[in-house]
């Protein structure tokens, strides 16, 4: 039986290190057990920087059925730019018809967001995540103070983790700040959304996400009829729970 990895002393040890290193740790512990989250936004850079350590690198993205067209076209981009599988989750039917057919398709600008992320999101990323050891995701603390402050470079996955399963989560990009990344994207000439050229930073599903205005924050373009400090959609739920 391998050894317990002590994720405390490694998150610590780590905590100043470069994405490339905490990714090579990620790999060199892990392996091919290890799962790069791709949502179609900077995470281009993520899967840059993994497939540079690993060519068969893995990678999935959640299709919510709800992307702007012109992320459905990145994904494809990315696929092609580096020659690599990725894996798309699609919500189960079952769950997704019952909702949409008794309350239409914008439900959640009257009762919130946490049903519609849950069908579309949170349910096919736990489908994923239940036979996976280790995942990476492109989550940076610049990106929303309210909730991802004090991300770890590595943590038990408090959201997907189970009694019989503890998933290790690993956040590489967690010190990079918005300039350090669009500074990589822009020196390495990566594919990018080209939604971003339209004043749009944070993107996610298109009824729920829109341009900001200078000044304003990237997560005020998510999800703006709602409190700020909960502008999660379940995904990084952890962070929540690390807040309360």
């Amino acid at each position: 039986m391998s050894q317990p990895i002590d994720v405390a002393a490694l998150a610590a040890s780590y905590a100043g290190k470069s994405p490339q290193d905490i990714l090579k740790l990620a790999f060199d512990l892990f392996g091919d057990d290890l799962w790069i989250s791709f949502s179609g936004a900077e995470d281009v850079v993520l899967v840059d920087m993994a497939w540079k350590l690993n060519k068969s690198v893995k990678v999935f993205s959640l299709d919510t059925g709800r992307l702007h067209s012109e992320t459905y076209r990145f994904i494809e981009q990315v696929r092609e730019h580096y020659g690599i599988a990725i894996e798309i989750m699609t919500p189960d039917p079952a769950l997704l018809q019952p909702m949409v057919n008794e309350k239409g398709l914008f439900s959640f600008y009257l009762d919130g967001h946490g049903e519609c992320c849950g069908i579309r999101k949170i349910e096919p990323l736990r489908r994923k995540l239940s036979g996976v050891r280790a995942w990476a995701t492109g989550q940076r603390r610049d990106q929303s103070p309210g909730t991802r402050s004090q991300v770890a470079v590595l943590e038990i996955d408090s959201a997907f983790s189970t009694p019989n399963h503890s998933l290790y989560k690993f956040n590489p990009l967690a010190e990079m700040s918005s300039e350090e990344v669009w500074g990589y994207i822009r020196m390495l000439e990566l594919p990018y959304n080209s939604l971003h050229e339209r004043g749009f930073i944070s993107i996610g599903c298109e009824p729920c996400t829109r341009p900001v205005l200078p000044n304003q924050h990237e997560r005020e373009g998510r999800w703006w009829w709602e409190e700020s400090t909960q502008k999660e959609c379940g995904l990084h739920a952890g962070n929540l729970i690390a807040k309360s």
